[in-house]
């Protein structure tokens, strides 16, 4: 038996007393973990692969569209919802499909004024964990999981954007709409921002970026900003007839395309 002196006996009390507990792993997400195993990349890169099949078998046959952005916020009876609805119908007397995120807000004001003329109405959604549920006004409707997905779709299809007032969201597919512009990945594409009191602080930084050389001035050559619904549809529809030729596209048998 082997005999401890009275202070090391009492430093392994202490030692054994004050021994911490074991780490419970975190529930919390994990962000910026960097690469996953080859086999999990592999699998995500089959699942975004999915996701634009999938898009594109919805959406190869919806003919021409006007992509209508806007907050997921306002309710039936603000002002916006109300001026997205009317576009929604001012879209569907001009023959056009109206496309939107698919969700409430200015999404469902849009397709319900094209649903509720007789017009084409798209919702391209997106998984969200709140905000995001498919609206009742559109005839057809895809989800997707990623963002990035859902960009490339809604710009794929559309012959223009109108954006009405919105949020992070709205603006990120503003801005990445004119970068695809700037540089030329997409050309003759107008932009309408309807909301003069809400988008002159963004015009007037935008200016700003062009007083310091960052763009340059026919960088926004083809955005109209106004509160005029016809000077809107008429920037539009001047562009379109101008610059796209629609081409009919077959429906074939072998690739399970429904007629």
């Amino acid at each position: 038996m082997i005999k401890l002196s009275g202070n090391l006996q009492l430093t392994m009390e202490a030692s054994r007393k004050t021994k911490p507990h074991p780490v419970i792993p975190s529930k919390e997400p994990v962000y910026l973990e960097g690469p996953k195993s080859r086999g999990y990349e592999l699998l995500f890169a089959f699942r975004v692969f999915k996701q634009f099949i999938k898009g594109f078998r919805a959406l190869h046959f919806l003919g021409p569209c006007i992509t209508v952005f806007g907050s997921a916020r306002f309710k039936e009876d603000h002002p916006y919802y109300q001026q997205a609805r009317e576009f929604g119908k001012r879209i569907a007397e001009a023959g056009l499909t109206t496309m939107t995120g698919g969700g409430p807000g200015i999404m469902e004001a849009a397709n319900r004024g094209a649903f509720e003329n007789g017009g084409k109405s798209v919702g391209c959604n997106i998984v969200l964990p709140f905000e995001q549920k498919e609206n009742p006004y559109v005839h057809k409707s895809v989800t997707f999981e990623h963002f990035f997905v859902r960009k490339v779709l809604l710009v794929k299809y559309s012959y223009a954007f109108v954006i009405l007032p919105g949020g992070f969201g709205t603006m990120d597919e503003l801005f990445e709409t004119l970068t695809l512009v700037q540089t030329k990945t997409i050309s003759k594409f107008p932009v309408v921002l309807f909301g003069v009191a809400y988008f002159t602080p963004l015009m007037q930084a935008i200016e700003d970026m062009a007083r310091h050389g960052t763009i340059s001035p026919e960088d926004m050559s083809l955005v109209l900003l106004t509160d005029n619904m016809d000077d809107a549809m008429s920037h539009i529809t001047t562009y379109i007839s101008s610059n796209y030729k629609i081409k009919p596209r077959k429906r074939l048998w072998w690739l399970l395309e429904k007629r």
